[in-house]
């Protein structure tokens, strides 16, 4: 439409319009960024096709270190680890070092948080799962500063290990691996209290 061609009293009340279009174009034209303790993460990311926004992100604390930025992607927005767990389509949870750990002993948390988050007999179930990630993180011995791994949720296929910018062999395709591990950080026993309500975008 050609802005000329409006009569004045509607040119007049565009005009504005149009310039607060031309100030806030740029924050939808390109990906935002949201630093969370020195790490940017991508406000949205597509995942198999499918966009993503950025539901929340924080830090994982042990006492008073820093040990990861955590940032988890929906299709929509999430409040609760219900609506989480039963989000629709892929999913994404980014994990970026904030010191040197070993990553085998990393694996075994992970492995405690699941478990410690889920009926036995439902962990039971999803054990060869849990030892083959867990030999993914012994075989990489160290996670250093800034490095990062990703979990996608990708339905059909299953849960996509990616350990620095490298997929991890064949994906997990029990449905319920990656909520399990959703629920390390979201179950009713976290890893992080603080941590699980701002990756629920929780603000304190």
């Amino acid at each position: 439409m050609n802005h000329n061609n409006l009569n004045p009293f509607l040119r007049a009340a565009a005009t504005p319009l149009l310039a607060l279009g031309m100030v806030f174009w740029p924050l939808f034209a390109g990906a935002a960024t949201v630093e969370v303790a020195g790490v940017q993460l991508e406000d949205r990311i597509t995942v198999n096709g499918s966009p993503l926004q950025l539901n929340g992100a924080g830090v994982r604390y042990k006492a008073v270190f820093k040990v990861y930025t955590a940032g988890l992607y929906l299709g929509q927005k999430a409040t609760t680890t219900e609506q989480v767990l039963a989000a629709p389509g892929p999913r994404r949870m980014t994990i970026t070092m904030l010191r040197d750990i070993d990553s085998a002993e990393l694996g075994k948390l992970f492995s405690r948080g699941m478990e410690d988050n889920m009926e036995r007999s439902a962990f039971s179930k999803l054990i060869p799962g849990v030892i083959r990630m867990s030999q993914v993180f012994t075989d990489h011995k160290k996670l250093l500063a800034g490095e990062t791994f990703v979990l996608d949720w990708v339905p059909g296929t299953g849960t996509v290990l990616t350990v620095k910018g490298k997929v991890e062999g064949e994906p997990f395709k029990e449905p319920e691996f990656f909520n399990a591990l959703m629920r390390i950080w979201l179950g009713p026993k976290p890893a992080d209290w603080q941590l699980k309500d701002a990756l629920l975008g929780k603000k304190k």
